[in-house]
Formats: C-alpha cells, structure tokens, sequence
C-alpha cells in the first residue's frame, strides 16, 4: 500500500512496523507469534519491529496470552499511556466533547452550547481551547494532546475535506476543517460528517457483531450514515448517505434551507417539528421541549413526532430495499421519541420487502449520545496510526 504523508510517498505493508501496529490494534494479532503468522517473517524480525514499536511508544506488553501449546505468549496492545486525542460532536447549537486514550477509551465526555453560526475561526479556536483543557483536567501524566477528531453538521468533501453548502453554517463553505483546526492547534486533525462518525462510533461500540449498518442521525436536521466492509462507506467524493435533501412524496409545501420543496429535513427534521408546532399555536422552544411535551401525552407533539418518523421510514425504505443490511440504527435526540420509532418502524414494515425487514434489526443507538465522539475518536486515531505514517517514524 502506497500512502503520501506530508507529500512523501511512502511504501506500507502488512510487514512493516505500521502493518504490524495495525495488526495489533484491530486485534487479528495480539503476540509475536501471531505476528509471525500473519506476516510470514520469522520470529527474530517480528521481534525487532514489535520492540521498535514499543520504544516509540506506541505497543506495550500486557501479560500473558492464550497459549496454543508451551509457555504462554507476552500479550501485545497499543500503549495508551503515551496520549490523548479531543473528539468533538458539533451540532447546530451545541458541541459534545470527548477525551480519548489511545486505544479508544473515553476518558470523559460533556456536552456544551454553541452556535456553529458564529464561523469556523471562532468555533475552531474554542475547540482547541477546550481539548488544551480536558487533557490539562483529565489527562494522566505523560499522556499529551495528540489531535482532534470533529463530526460536522454538513457535508464533507472526502476527496478535498472541505464542507460543501453545509445548512445553517454560514461562513462554513468550502472550509477544510481539519487543515484549519491543524494550523491552530499545531497538532493533527480529522473530519467527517457528523452522521458518518456517529455511524462508525454505534458499529465500534457494537464490537463488529454487525457488518452492515445505517445509521440515522435525527435531531434538528436528518442525516444518514453507511457502514459496509469494516469503515464508513463514503461513496464517489463523501455523499453517500445524505438522505437530508430527499424529495418526500405527499408531505406538505416546506421549502428547504437548498431552494426545494419538501425536502426530508424540512418536512421531518426536529426544527420543523417545532416550526409546525409553533404554527398551530403551541409555545415551543427546541426539539427537547417536544420530546417532553410528547411524554405527557400532548397529543399533537405526539402526532408531529409519530408523521416525522413515518415520513423518515418512507425515505429509508428505499435504502433498506437496496443496501439489506443489517441493522438499522436511530440515533440523535429523535431517536429518543417513542413515536417517532414507532413512525419509522411501522414505514419500513410497510414499504419493504418481507426478505428485507425478517432479518432487519431496527434498534435505538447503543452508543447513544457518544456515538459520534467514539466515531470522531476513532477517526483521529486512525490517521495518527496511519500504516505509512507509523513507517516515518519507526524504522
């Protein structure tokens, strides 16, 4: 595998120390024996890149493993004792915030407000800010800020990294986050679309018991992210899964923040819930305030909530139909509303094929509010332990 870090070229493999830590991390080897026969090289150059590893700090040795005949093997894992990471969720008006070790764990997480209108210099700078502040807080010595991972509430480019007419983000347009955050911070950083993290921190949370995923991000706005052969499914250049802007058939005349009319998002997202509840006389305040008012039994948030998620499971009946996977997830504060699931439930139930919705497991968010931190975390620690990028550093 020939990867380009900081414009060098550089050759990687399952061999070489990246290959190796790579190995380690996803857990199809956890010795040097195992090392050994997953690369082919002998025992005595396995034992010299794994050593080199562990001086560079990025493996440590944690006792004993499984033995398969004779003494018992020196389990290898990556060393987390050497750093951090800052994962950030950001919303329209809100950011949650993840302290990470690397290997994965969160250390901590909390959630702020925010107003993502306040542009790219502001919000950028506040998170480098924040991450300085975590690891000062909760960080355990010789643990060091190494970079930032951010889910972002817009498209992203995966060919350029820049946002592309991102909703409600003036100022946002064409920004490649991730360089920018970098040259504040001085330190790396990566990302992604908010719903594309939030999907590939549900499918590390579930511990690869599920191969295929789609993860709905329902709150404010909608968004949709795709899990398929162990990562996110990005598609041609990063809009697979942008399900906001998807034409629904028979919704009322909404125009979308795009020019359309009845667009997904506008027709069942959380602020045109509260758009529509606010129209017919109800004193409303965000999308929360409709959840609670539906636990109470308002009977028109209720139908509100219940119409948004059939309106949602129409849409994701289409994509049930051709992807067939195996989980459907809802996540995001509507994920949380007992009719809006049941909305799409009883869509999907409707609109799909028999063959489709037998094996289909329709589930709330097990990650929860920290599916998209968990997605970020994992995206950050992904390009520092780059393959290639391991190879610059250990020879």
């Amino acid at each position: 595998m020939t990867s380009t870090i900081e414009g060098t070229p550089v050759q990687a493999g399952p061999g070489t120390p990246g290959g190796i830590l790579d190995l380690v991390r996803s857990g199809r080897s956890r010795s040097r024996a195992e090392l050994a026969r997953s690369t082919g090289l002998s025992p005595s150059t396995v034992s010299q890149r794994v050593d080199a590893l562990i001086s560079a700090g990025y493996l440590r040795e944690a006792g004993a493993g499984i033995s398969h005949g004779g003494r018992r093997p020196r389990a290898l894992e990556v060393d987390a004792s050497t750093g951090v990471v800052c994962a950030a969720d950001l919303g329209s008006h809100h950011a949650t915030f993840g302290l990470i070790d690397l290997s994965g764990r969160v250390l901590v997480s909390h959630t702020e407000r925010m107003d993502i209108s306040a542009g790219p210099a502001s919000v950028l700078g506040w998170i480098a800010e924040v991450g300085r502040e975590l690891t000062a807080a909760h960080a355990a010595p010789g643990q060091e800020l190494r970079g930032f991972g951010i889910g972002l509430p817009g498209p992203v480019d995966s060919t350029t990294g820049r946002m592309v007419s991102p909703s409600r983000m003036p100022g946002w347009n064409g920004i490649d986050v991730a360089a920018e955050l970098t040259a504040i911070s001085g330190l790396p950083a990566a990302a992604d679309n908010d719903a594309n993290l939030m999907a590939l921190g549900e499918y590390d949370t579930l511990g690869g018991d599920v191969r295929e995923l789609v993860f709905v991000k329902a709150g404010s706005s909608i968004g949709c992210g795709i899990v398929a052969f162990g990562g996110v499914y990005h598609g041609h250049h990063g809009m697979a899964g942008d399900i906001s802007h998807v034409t629904v058939p028979g919704a009322r005349d909404v125009l979308c923040s795009c020019g359309r009319i009845g667009c997904l998002d506008a027709v069942a997202g959380g602020a045109a819930i509260v758009q529509a509840l606010r129209a017919s006389g109800v004193d409303i305040g965000d999308t929360r305030e409709v959840l609670a008012l539906a636990r109470d039994a308002h009977p028109r948030a209720t139908q509100e909530l219940r119409e948004a998620g059939l309106r949602t499971g129409g849409v994701l009946a289409t994509i049930m139909n051709f992807f067939n996977p195996q989980r459907l997830v809802l996540g995001g504060i509507l994920g949380e509303a007992e009719a809006f699931v049941a909305g799409v439930r009883s869509a999907i139930y409707s609109d799909c094929l028999p063959m489709i919705t037998d094996q289909l497991d329709i589930a709330v968010s097990v990650a929860k509010e920290n599916a998209g931190i968990r997605g970020a975390g994992r995206l950050i620690l992904d390009t520092l332990f780059d393959p290639a990028r391991v190879d610059l550093v250990v020879r």
